[in-house]
């Protein structure tokens, strides 16, 4: 199983991204994904995360209104935009899938997820 984010990078505040998670070695349409950052000092936390069909989704309460989780069945990846950054989104951005064949449920637990890609450093200048 092998998760590579990509799309990270330096930008000003206002700006925006979109983060990229290519995944293989299993079957990707059928679970759902989540994307987490961890900030220096900090645990990791929760960002957004859709089910396995991309029927729903949920974004945790601080990117809301700015970031977008989507997916592509098709080509195996999981995306994330993320639009009026702050500084405060500063963070290594993990994407991971979950334990749970086509659950209807997208969890916003780290426990929930089995598998976790390497991460990519987003960074907000002021």
């Amino acid at each position: 199983v092998q998760l590579q984010a990509s799309g990270g990078g330096l930008v000003q505040a206002g700006g925006s991204l979109r983060l990229s998670c290519a995944t293989s070695g299993f079957s990707f349409g059928n679970y759902a994904m989540g994307w987490f950052r961890q900030a220096p000092g900090k645990e990791r936390e929760f960002v957004a995360t859709i089910i396995w069909n991309g029927g729903s989704s949920a974004n945790a309460d601080s990117v809301k209104g700015r970031f977008t989780i989507s997916r592509d069945n098709a080509k195996n990846t999981v995306y994330l935009d993320m639009n009026n950054l702050k500084p405060e989104d500063t963070a290594v951005y993990y994407c991971a899938a979950d334990r749970t064949y086509r659950g209807t449920y997208a969890s916003r637990i780290v426990s929930s997820y089995a598998y976790w890609g390497q991460g990519t450093q987003v960074t907000v200048s002021s």
